[in-house]
């Protein structure tokens, strides 16, 4: 339904006028290129819409400003790791008290008690241990669950995404079979010596996964946050649980987005039953910070490995990992924030952000959907999906980079990779209805 002659030329006129509005940031992303690979700290910041990446100048809840003086409504947040807002007084306060004390001396802080107990009131499993990021949490629980089982394998859902971990970067191959997914740099060995992936919602599949024996563990989001918004089916947390005891097979449930759902995630929420749980980001208030919970039969099984001679060359742990100022941060934002009342907030304007968008491409007859997954929502150029598959063969990165690139020439971040808007305790109706106007002003200039 889209005349891609049109919306080339369209975006012909978005980079021009993107161009026009940013020569500070294009004059730093120049200097840049002189000794950052690709002009950025990290690679994949040179996907952002426009042809060189913003440089931002100031950060505070729901908006930043860019270097040439332009401000934003933030829909993106970090991907996460700011769904609190940006800048919390409370948070940088807490960062500069412990900072004047000392950050790292390999020693528990004053915090880590409170913040132990707090992650087990919030998410129901009462033992806790602390990580940089998720993708470490992750790695170190799939070390868990390999050395409790006996197992080598884990299985995750197609088109999953659970960080850098090399175990989830894997889809299904036109053989059946595990294969690296597409980018995935250098994977250290074939993904069939480690992973089993079978698609979301598929319980006949992943049955059929764990009845061979093999598998140690089942890696989860609770919907699928990284493809689109691919939701669970009616039975499907329930079967998963009971197909995993039914089989020995250990349950991880990673809600590093999902937490959108509630402050106790979906988990909370939906009354998912894990032994082991990841969570990182926004635990933090934008700080790097990460913890990974698990039940009382788990701690007991893996405490005596774990303090043992050798604990320090285990594959887990980082000499940085647990520092005093990540823990103040971690405190200062969970005894402030992503409580009941902030959702509260924050959901209802998603689904004010899902029915602007719905509107739309109602109005337009779009073969288009939006899906809304707590405080978070996203629109996909297709039916909605029931795996991640569907989700990824409905991909048009042509007509995501546009529909990007109109926002943020109209002062609306979204999400890079995909269209996936997050609220926050600071954002407004004024902000959502901004969004409606924004997406329907692009879907009019696409379609006539």
């Amino acid at each position: 339904m889209i005349d891609r002659q049109r919306l080339a030329a369209l975006h012909h006129e978005e980079e021009q006028r993107f161009i026009d509005l940013h020569p500070r940031s294009a004059e730093m992303a120049t200097g840049a290129r002189t000794h950052l690979l690709g002009g950025v700290p990290m690679a994949w910041m040179t996907r952002w819409p426009g042809s060189f990446p913003l440089f931002f100048d100031t950060a505070s809840g729901a908006r930043f400003t860019d270097v040439d003086g332009h401000e934003y409504v933030d829909f993106c947040l970090g991907d996460t790791g700011a769904m609190t807002g940006h800048a919390l007084p409370q948070v940088a306060d807490a960062l500069y008290r412990q900072a004047m004390r000392g950050i790292t001396t390999m020693l528990p802080s004053s915090d880590a008690a409170w913040v132990g107990e707090e992650l087990a009131r919030r998410f129901g499993l009462p033992v806790w241990q602390m990580a940089m990021t998720a993708t470490d949490a992750n790695r170190f629980v799939l070390r868990f669950a390999r050395h409790l089982t006996g197992r080598s394998k884990v299985l995750v859902f197609d088109w999953c995404y659970h960080g850098s971990v090399d175990e989830t970067l894997v889809v299904i191959g036109p053989d059946g079979q595990p294969q690296s997914r597409p980018g995935s740099i250098g994977p250290q060995v074939d993904p069939t010596h480690t992973s089993v992936v079978v698609p979301f919602n598929d319980l006949a599949a992943l049955e059929a996964a764990l009845a061979e024996g093999d598998v140690a563990c089942v890696l989860a989001e609770p919907a699928l946050t990284n493809i689109g918004i691919v939701l669970p089916e009616p039975g499907f947390h329930e079967a998963l649980r009971a197909l995993t005891r039914k089989y020995g097979t250990l349950l991880v449930i990673d809600e590093t987005h999902t937490i959108c759902v509630g402050p106790g995630g979906a988990t909370a929420a939906w009354g998912l039953e894990p032994d082991f749980f990841v969570i990182g980001k926004t635990i933090g208030g934008g700080m790097p910070a990460a913890a990974y919970g698990m039940t009382t039969e788990m701690a007991e099984r893996i405490m005596p490995t774990l303090v043992g001679e050798s604990v320090d060359v285990s594959g887990v742990g980082g000499t940085l990992t647990g520092n005093a100022l990540a823990l103040a941060a971690v405190r200062a934002t969970l005894s402030s924030t992503l409580r009941d009342d902030d959702f509260a907030h924050m959901i209802p304007l998603a689904t004010a952000w899902t029915d602007g968008v719905q509107a739309t491409i109602d109005e337009f007859a779009l073969p288009w959907n939006v899906q809304q997954l707590g405080g978070r929502a996203e629109y996909w150029f297709c039916p909605p999906p029931k795996d991640g598959a569907a989700a990824a063969a409905a991909a048009d990165h042509q007509l995501d980079a546009f529909m990007h690139l109109w926002a943020v020439n109209r002062g609306i971040l979204l999400t890079p990779f995909h269209n996936m808007a997050l609220m926050s305790p600071h954002h407004s109706q004024a902000d959502v209805d901004r969004h409606t106007e924004v997406f329907r002003d692009a879907v009019k200039a696409l379609v006539g």
